[in-house]
């Protein structure tokens, strides 16, 4: 008998096991088919939790390596990997040379993307080949002739992983473990300077000193299977070479903004199929990405429309009810509001779905709560603005004072920078920064000389420390708006251009705001002394002092060249080092214009503080149009927008009606052509022109508010969002601006809202994050950025960064971990002065 129930309930037991594993082989079948890649309708790879782009974005001839080019993984919502492609360093820099793409097929029919790649200088072409092999992807290089002699030992398929998504976790090469390093660590191996490649027009990112050598990274780990991050299922990736060797290195052990690097040599003399390996992904099962709630980190004025966009994964269905909790006077939360939220749709990758809650007007803090998810606390009240746009004028401006010694508290910043300033830019020289001259220096100065007078003013431009006009006429210009708007006389900042050095926190009895309008006429007004016009940029001529991180000081000796001494020799006075910053001379009509422009509306600014300085703007901005209208060069379309606002600016600051003539002339026509660009030159003049210009321009006005209307069916935020290789908060700044300053012109047909709804999106309530793009405002900010300090992974409070960049075709990026991608966040200084103007603004409108 206890037999045959042994018998039968072993046999029981037996088929429940056969069915749980018929089961259970049938559930990892179906979520291993539902996790395999496939190409999707936008060409590329796709699993939940896993994305693949292969060459969706290409290098450019610009800046070369900007790390969101070649094969992508986008793994759990996040772009860790970059740069898959076949490279010819260990671990490529930004000026390295870079694969152009000859060819890029999508195979539908086999699942296969494939990319034909060529290296011009060496007649070298590879083929990359990726196709998903199950839950795994195939990377192949395959060659038609062998490598180029001098391409041996050099040349292999390389992938670049994130670092900050890393740092600390564990990675296993083999059998051998070891920890990511947060910190630059690995070994490094010194080679003569003849053996490198080639880089951007022969310029060189490693200063040797004389020593006629270089330095290249070596693996940290070596062998043919590499797990990494096998603690973190969110970002665990296993990386197999069918055949030959892997290699793990540090990149940033050569430049701060270097990647992980994982590569495979390509052996010599080997045609066919060199390379290949399998890289398979941890996958979350259902994986979804959480609800991103943006709103202002600054918070909402009571009577202005607050409106939260919530950002959802497309597998994220529910849809759930969304609550808006007020803290009481005991610090609990308590809900003043519920309902349902509206939805707007799919943009991009992501739908989305908004929730208004306007009707809430009463002071506090306030929190988001969105099914599990919570914002952070906001406030609503009278007096959100009241403050935003300190910092960037206490703090970020004079920072970024360039000839200046800047000190705050206890810390100095940097000390009085490039006083060595400058010498004439050679002739038929392609800069790495995109500045060219021509044949000839178009001014009295020889190739190499001496121009004094020109280290005086002006603000670093961004992370790399240049005068650039272009840059700084626009932000002369925001910086005279601001006054002319406001007459901001805050006082917080001592600067004493005779002793060069400034002191941050410390009030001298002038208002800032002027201080700095002063500070950057100076740069424009010292081209004007020295050549007659101005000119394109001042700039370092080495790649080498180019990628600079530290106190701008340091850039250069800070001694003026004399070609009697030998490099690295000095004086005491001069140096023989020839590190000082080259000035770029060729004739721009545009340039010209804009810097006109610029030294005319300062000149109303600074009187009554520097009398002198304004007579000297005016006088010098009226000879520099008639040079332009007596020796015309053909200026396109740029140069007619130019002279259109240099027309207005002359005007404005003498009333002679010759200026307003032309300003008309030029107007009309442009805003026939695309008034969008014009509009904002045609509503600044208002307040100078006759009741005919305001009613012509209205029609025009009714056409920008049905453009914005539009904007609202473009995209969930309703501002414009650029898909270039640099973000778009600065258009969305100066769109905000000039709305404001349309509605107060024609309040019956533009509402305060647009401006507002810039503001807002400026201050988190953007796609892929809910930070605010201007450092230290907000209760979530940008805490690390690309300016001077972003090697700290810090970041100067008051700066404004770009913002969300789209890689093609549909990911929205804005890392806040890592601040080395400058098209999301760099600082630049035309964008902040704009915030001060636009910061001003909506305070005004508060106020309304």
């Amino acid at each position: 008998m206890d037999n045959k129930i042994s018998r039968r309930s072993i046999g029981l037991i037996v088929n429940y096991l056969v069915l749980a594993l018929f089961l259970f082989i049938s559930f990892t079948s179906k979520i291993s088919a539902e996790n395999r890649l496939k190409l999707n309708d936008k060409d590329y790879f796709e699993t939940r939790g896993f994305n693949v782009l292969v060459f969706e974005n290409e290098y450019n001839g610009m800046f070369f390596d900007e790390k969101t080019a070649g094969i992508l993984l986008i793994h759990h919502g996040v772009r860790t990997a970059t740069g898959g492609a076949v490279r010819l360093k260990p671990t490529p820099e930004q000026w390295d040379q870079i694969p152009r793409v000859v060819e890029r097929n999508v195979n539908k029919e086999d699942n296969s993307i494939d990319v034909l790649l060529r290296y011009e200088d060496f007649d070298f072409n590879s083929r990359l080949y990726v196709q998903p092999r199950g839950d795994s992807l195939l990377f192949r290089v395959t060659l038609d002739k062998p490598l180029p002699k001098k391409l041996e030992g050099r040349t292999g398929l390389n992938i670049e992983f994130l670092p900050s998504k890393y740092f600390g976790k564990t990675y296993i090469m083999d059998d051998k473990m070891g920890i990511f390093p947060r910190y630059p660590f690995g070994p490094m191996k010194v080679l003569p300077a003849e053996t490198q490649l080639r880089q951007f027009s022969d310029h060189t990112t490693f200063d040797d000193r004389g020593r006629g050598e270089y330095v290249e990274a070596q693996p940290i780990a070596s062998g043919h299977k590499l797990i990494l991050a096998p603690d973190d299922p969110e970002s665990r990736i296993v990386i197999q070479a069918l055949d030959g060797v892997l290699s793990l290195l540090d990149g940033r052990t050569v430049a701060q903004n270097g990647w992980f690097v994982v590569r495979s040599l390509i052996p010599a003399n080997k045609t066919g199929i060199v390379v290949e390996w399998l890289l398979t992904p941890n996958l979350i099962p259902n994986w979804t990405k959480k609800p991103m709630i943006g709103y202002s980190q600054v918070g909402y004025h009571p009577d202005q429309q607050k409106k939260a966009i919530i950002e959802l994964d497309v597998n994220d269905t529910s849809h759930t009810k969304v609550s808006l909790f007020k803290l009481d006077n005991k610090g609990e939360w308590q809900e003043v509001l519920n309902g349902e939220v509206e939805e707007w749709g799919n943009f991009l990758r992501y739908n989305y779905v908004t929730f208004d809650f306007s009707s809430v007007k009463e002071n506090g803090l306030y929190m988001i709560q969105y099914g599990g998810q919570k914002s952070g606390s906001f406030r609503i009240g009278p007096h959100v603005y009241d403050d935003i746009w300190q910092p960037t004028l206490d703090v970020w401006f004079p920072v970024q004072m360039d000839h200046m010694f800047v000190n705050e508290a206890y810390r100095v910043w940097h000390g009085a920078a490039h006083l060595d300033d400058a010498r004439q830019a050679p002739t038929n020289h392609q800069h790495f920064d995109g500045f060219r001259m021509d044949d000839s220096t178009d001014t009295q100065y020889k190739v190499g000389e001496h121009i004094p007078g020109l280290n005086i003013g002006g603000w670093f431009d961004a992370g790399d420390y240049d005068i650039r006009t272009s840059s700084h006429c626009p932000t002369v210009m925001h910086l005279v708006d601001a006054w002319e708007h406001f007459k901001i006389e805050r006082d917080e900042t001592l600067i004493d251009q005779k002793q060069r050095y400034v002191d941050i926190h410390h009030p001298d009895g002038h208002p800032d705001l002027l201080q700095q309008i002063e500070h950057g006429t100076l740069a424009l007004i010292a081209q004007h002394r020295a050549f007659g016009r101005a000119i394109q940029d001042i700039i370092v001529p080495h790649l080498h002092q180019y990628h600079h991180l530290g106190d701008g000081s340091t850039m250069t000796d800070n001694l003026v060249y004399n070609p009697d001494l030998q490099p690295y020799e000095t004086d005491g006075y001069t140096s023989g080092t020839p590190d000082d910053r080259w000035a770029f001379t060729n004739r721009s009509s545009f340039t010209n214009y804009s810097s006109m422009s610029a030294l005319a509306a300062a000149s109303r600014a600074l009187r009554g503080y520097h009398d002198a300085l304004a007579d000297e703007c005016l006088e010098t901005a009226k000879k520099a149009w008639l040079y332009e209208h007596e020796n015309p060069v053909s200026s396109g379309r740029f140069g007619a927008f130019g002279e259109m606002s240099a027309a207005l600016q002359l005007y404005i600051s003498t009333k002679e009606e010759m200026y307003a003539e032309k300003f008309e002339e030029l107007l009309w026509p442009s805003m026939e052509r695309g008034f969008a660009w014009s509009i904002g030159t045609a509503i600044n003049a208002l307040p100078y022109m006759d009741s005919a210009y305001k009613e012509k321009l209205r029609p025009y006005v009714e056409k920008y508010k049905a453009s914005n209307e539009e904007l609202l069916r473009q995209n969930p935020y309703g501002v414009s969002i650029s898909r270039g290789g640099w973000a778009g908060n600065s258009g969305i700044i100066r769109w905000a601006i000039t709305n404001y300053l349309l509605h107060k012109a024609y309040p019956d047909i533009i509402g305060p809202e647009y401006t507002f709804r810039g503001v807002d999106y400026i201050f988190g309530c953007h796609p892929t994050s809910n930070v605010s793009f201007v450092s230290g405002i907000g209760a979530h900010s940008k805490t690390m950025a690309y300016g001077n300090n972003r090697a700290d992974f810090s970041f100067i409070a008051g700066g404004v960064v770009p913002g969300v960049l789209i890689l093609k075709p549909d990911f929205p990026e804005h890392m806040t971990d890592w601040p080395f991608l400058w098209g999301e966040n760099e600082y630049v200084i035309d964008i902040c002065a704009a915030y001060i103007f636009l910061a001003n603004a909506v305070q005004d409108l508060a106020r309304e």
